[in-house]
């Protein structure tokens, strides 16, 4: 994907026409979205929060323009192109003033838990109104699938309505940093050849965040009620910080194996195949920023 990139970073209007494009694009296919955010972060990492702001602005407008000739409305497009571009443009500016990569991850993270409580305040029945919503999605299936049993469905769907505000916005991060990652690779590819993965090797937890989020999870066993949901929504966001930061301890272990080239696609493998790995991987994560495992666990000499 180095084209894309160098084609970005020759102007405005390209970095506008591929950010629009793409974001029109992730509608039927939304992993499509991660290109799209990398390139309005890559213009902000590269050029400043004035040029990344400028093709932000113009991008929206072009995805309006394009989605009114396309789909008949400019609406939908509009506000879709802000909600997308808008986080990944604050913390690429995060990132090219700080320099830390674990910085603008935390702050993202951060800014998830701000949306979901934000979201706790503003309604009042946060479980319900997410199980009308589901309610809604699961008729067309008993609709095409007669035989299911819908008090199953229904008692699942009662579970998932506690925890979907931290589900989505755990989604919609790591949509944000898989974008914020990408256009930094792109940066390094073609100004800094190695300096991503220096950068994402060395990534480390606070430990005052990381104590924080402690207290939550023990808030989030301990505590009942409303406290107990929100904490355990706000545990999804912290989950997302962790397997990033274990992600990136275990692959700079595996590195320093003699056997790397193998066991470094097998762990990223493992967690795409065996999503339930993904605990133990997060687990990595909050503990070595005590522990410093990444340098425990490497082998002897290496």
């Amino acid at each position: 994907m180095q084209f894309l990139a160098a084609y970005i970073m020759k102007g405005r209007l390209q970095a506008m026409i591929v950010a629009s494009t793409f974001a029109l694009l992730s509608l039927p296919f939304p992993p499509v979205s991660i290109v799209s955010s990398a390139s309005v972060a890559l213009v902000t990492l590269r050029r400043g929060s004035k040029e990344g702001l400028y093709v932000l602005i113009c991008a929206c407008l072009a995805a309006g323009v394009l989605s009114t000739l396309l789909l008949g409305g400019y609406q939908f497009a509009l506000l879709y192109g802000l909600v997308l571009w808008v986080p990944v443009w604050l913390i690429a500016l995060v990132l090219r003033e700080g320099r830390h990569l674990g910085v603008a991850i935390e702050i993202a993270i951060l800014l998830g838990i701000a949306a979901v409580i934000g979201f706790y305040l503003y309604q009042t029945d946060v479980a319900q109104f997410w199980r009308q919503i589901l309610e809604v999605m699961i008729q067309p299936m008993l609709a095409a699938n007669p035989d299911v049993p819908i008090e199953s469905l229904r008692q699942s769907a009662d579970v998932f309505a506690h925890y979907m505000t931290g589900g989505i916005a755990a989604g919609t991060v790591y949509g944000l940093l898989f974008g914020l990652f990408l256009a930094r690779w792109w940066q390094s590819v073609l100004y800094n050849p190695g300096g991503f993965r220096l950068e994402y090797l060395a990534l480390r937890s606070h430990p005052k965040l990381a104590i924080a989020s402690v207290l939550i999870i023990a808030v989030a066993f301990l505590a009942s009620g409303m406290i107990a949901e929100l904490c355990w929504n706000i545990t999804i966001l912290l989950f997302v910080l962790y397997t990033f930061m274990g992600a990136a301890v275990l692959h700079c272990t595996f590195a320093s194996m003699k056997t790397a080239r193998f066991m470094v696609p097998f762990l990223y493998a493992t967690v795409l195949i065996i999503p339930h790995v993904m605990v133990l991987v997060a687990l990595f994560g909050l503990l070595d920023t005590w522990l410093d495992l990444r340098n425990k666990l490497k082998p002897n000499g290496a």
